[in-house]
């Protein structure tokens, strides 16, 4: 993936993922916490250095919170110095879904699960070669299966 793809994608509509799951807000809440909810769910952030895998370099891959998809591997995580989790790639083309974000006055492309549209964090165009991405994620938005 590069980021003019991302832009592309973000700007004209998403991959078509495996599979959807679709829950009601009464349904999220009752299988995530209310900090979980608020990220995922309500695209809310964690605060910077808060989460439990900014500094976390265990092997496996990273599903998403919500329906357990598996979003990124553990070898394509990097120290980003910006206090959230950071990957260059998700692990299929299809697993992440971009949204064009203009919020807080900055453009900006958001990252979400394409199975579920849980809130993951945004992906920008300042990350380590080969792809130049950085996908930074709300930790608390993932979870590792090791």
């Amino acid at each position: 993936m590069t980021w003019n793809e991302i832009i592309k994608i973000a700007n004209h509509g998403n991959l078509t993922p495996d599979k959807r799951v679709e829950k009601t807000e009464e349904e999220w809440k009752a299988i995530l916490t209310p900090e979980q909810f608020r990220v995922a769910r309500m695209k809310g952030t964690e605060r910077a250095h808060s989460g439990e895998f900014c500094s976390s370099h265990e092997s496996g891959k990273y599903n998403c919170i919500c329906c357990n998809t598996p979003l990124f591997d553990s070898s394509i995580k990097f120290e980003s110095g910006t206090g959230w989790p950071s990957f260059t790639d998700p692990i299929k083309p299809n697993a992440v879904a971009y949204i064009k974000d203009v919020s807080f006055g900055m453009i900006r492309v958001e990252a979400l699960c394409n199975t579920c549209d849980a809130h993951l964090g945004h992906v920008f165009p300042d990350g380590p070669e080969p792809s130049g991405l950085r996908y930074c994620i709300n930790s608390v938005s993932i979870k590792l299966d090791k």
